[in-house]
């Protein structure tokens, strides 16, 4: 009897543990396909991208594929909500607001340096965000990121710009904005020692806009700065 219950118990260990290892092995299937479908997207842009393409990418038949993704906009999303998960923490670092102790050149490194290494890194958060023919959640949840992104950038400009009226920083928190999505595309349109060239123009673009609004008096300056015009 004992030796009946041993087995028996084994056996229902064993029977625990094969779902656990089927659902580990979907996962790493469904990020296979999501890594091929970021190629594939990157590649050929969203729109004439297809299933077929995506599971050529990662190496398994169609039919694989749609075990797990009914079709293509289904991969968009799950890949677009992944990046924007990824794209969220990325920001919530660069618009930490301990930056705005920093000299205005130091601080656009401080905000600017993760932002476009995340896009860098990452092509098809780009091409996501960006297509015209982008599944409708994604562009949903874009215009959210927009907003929040605007109101962080706002909120740095404010403690830099405190005499400002609201009005007035919202437009220079939007032109800012603009500016660096903007000189995101020549960045991301561009690679190696061209790349890195356009990233060091996109920041001389954003402290010339800014500096002159910010001026010499600003408590961001350090001292010499402030008498000798170097930062």
């Amino acid at each position: 009897m004992p030796e009946a219950k041993a087995k028996k118990g084994a056996t229902g260990d064993a029977g625990a543990t094969r779902p656990r290892r089927r659902q580990a092995r979907g996962e790493a299937r469904i990020a296979q396909l999501l890594q091929a479908a970021a190629s594939v997207f990157c590649a050929s842009g969203y729109t004439a991208s297809s299933t077929n393409a995506i599971a050529r990418e990662a190496g398994v038949s169609p039919g694989t594929l749609y075990q797990f993704f009914p079709n293509k906009e289904a991969i968009a999303v799950e890949l677009g909500d992944q990046l924007l998960h990824r794209w969220r923490d990325t920001y919530g670092a660069a618009f930490d607001q301990s930056h705005i102790e920093l000299p205005l050149d130091r601080m656009l490194d401080a905000v600017l340096d993760p932002l476009i290494a995340f896009n860098c890194e990452n092509p098809a958060f780009f091409v996501l965000m960006h297509g015209s023919e982008i599944p409708g959640r994604i562009t949903e949840e874009h215009d959210i990121l927009h907003t929040t992104m605007l109101s962080r950038v706002e909120g740095i400009l404010a403690d830099y710009l405190p005499d400002v009226p609201a009005a007035q920083l919202h437009r220079v928190a939007e032109m800012a904005f603009m500016v660096f999505k903007a000189g995101l595309d020549l960045v991301m349109a561009h690679g190696g020692e061209e790349r890195e060239a356009y990233i060091r123009e996109l920041k001389a673009a954003m402290y010339r806009y800014l500096d002159p609004l910010i001026g010499d008096d600003s408590p961001h300056l350090a001292p010499n700065a402030r008498q000798d015009g170097t930062s």
